[in-house]
């Protein structure tokens, strides 16, 4: 039987949480199989939330000044991508949503000037993000979405309304992973492993709990590898892969489509989230969505098909 234990936990500042794991016994050659696959997990496929996008008034593009700011543009971008934000899980978020950022004053603006919902916090309250330096206005609006992974401006400016700046999103609560393998033999002389792996998160979630959800993924994942039916090799086979990548596909947002703002916000207010989603639909259901038109269809038609190879139900 599997032991997890703490080794060691630090918080060197809210923005950066660390716990050192022993994971074990394994034998020989398993620690450094099950600590690769968790260290992909939990870089790449656990869920957060981050500003993707940003609208100031009186700025058209990204490489504007504003007369009564210390920041440039592009520099106060960057100071928003490093704001951390956490689900209070009042609600979950399926949908953008928009904060707000009025300030009047001279002095520091920080992310404890944002208005916020109920259903977001801050890790980190004192967040910089500029400097009023003499009297005036600046005023913000900002777009909060969820996913996974990381996406550059590049890619989310396909998605957000028009007006606004695409801001590189940062979802992935987990900043760091390591790992290493300690050996030991016990007295049957079969030498053991135990695995050493050390997580940091970005404070939006523990390390413990992001470890649990990585296992969890990983847990779902190879459970689709299980042969139940033996009668046929071709059906035991068929069904576990049919049901991975219908798995795989929940992971997919639509982001990744790269579609116009029109296409892109009828989707997401028909609750179309992921491929998964979109691929219950046929052309045809898709012009019954509110303001969705014949060429959003083809539109949503052809990026399906362009980047991944899929076709949506005849």
């Amino acid at each position: 039987m599997f032991q997890v234990q703490c080794l060691k936990s630090a918080t060197n500042k809210p923005t950066e949480l660390y716990s050192k794991y022993s994971i074990g016994p394994f034998l020989k050659g398993q620690s450094t199989t099950v600590g690769n696959a968790i260290r992909r997990v939990l870089l790449s496929n656990l869920q957060g939330i981050a500003i993707t996008g940003v609208r100031i008034t009186g700025i058209d593009h990204e490489f504007s000044t504003i007369s009564n700011v210390k920041e440039d543009v592009v520099d106060i971008l960057l100071n928003l991508k490093q704001i951390v934000l956490n689900e209070t899980g009042i609600n979950d978020i399926t949908e953008p949503i928009l904060a707000r950022l009025n300030i009047k004053k001279t002095g520091i603006i920080t992310a404890n000037d944002i208005e916020l919902p109920d259903s977001i916090t801050l890790v980190d309250p004192r967040q910089y993000i500029a400097s009023l330096t003499t009297q005036g206005n600046l005023e913000m609006e900002l777009l909060i979405n969820k996913g996974q992974n990381y996406f550059t401006s590049g890619k989310l400016e396909y998605t957000i309304p028009e007006s606004f700046l695409a801001v590189d999103a940062v979802f992935m609560p987990v900043t760091k992973v390591n790992f290493f393998v300690e050996t030991s033999r016990n007295s049957s002389s079969f030498e053991l492993e135990s695995l050493i792996l050390e997580i940091w998160t970005n404070g939006s979630v523990l390390p413990d709990e992001a470890l649990s959800s990585s296992a969890e993924i990983l847990e779902n994942t190879f459970g689709l590898l299980k042969v139940t039916n033996t009668f046929s090799s071709s059906s035991s086979i068929e069904t576990p892969v049919q049901e991975e990548k219908s798995e795989y596909l929940e992971t997919v947002f639509i982001e990744e489509l790269e579609l116009s703002v029109r296409a892109y916000n009828c989707l997401k207010r028909a609750n179309v989230h992921t491929l998964s989603d979109l691929l219950q639909y046929s052309a045809d259901d898709l012009l019954e969505f509110k303001n969705f038109g014949q060429k959003s269809a083809d539109e949503v038609c052809e990026n399906l098909k362009a980047r991944f190879d899929l076709d949506l139900q005849k």
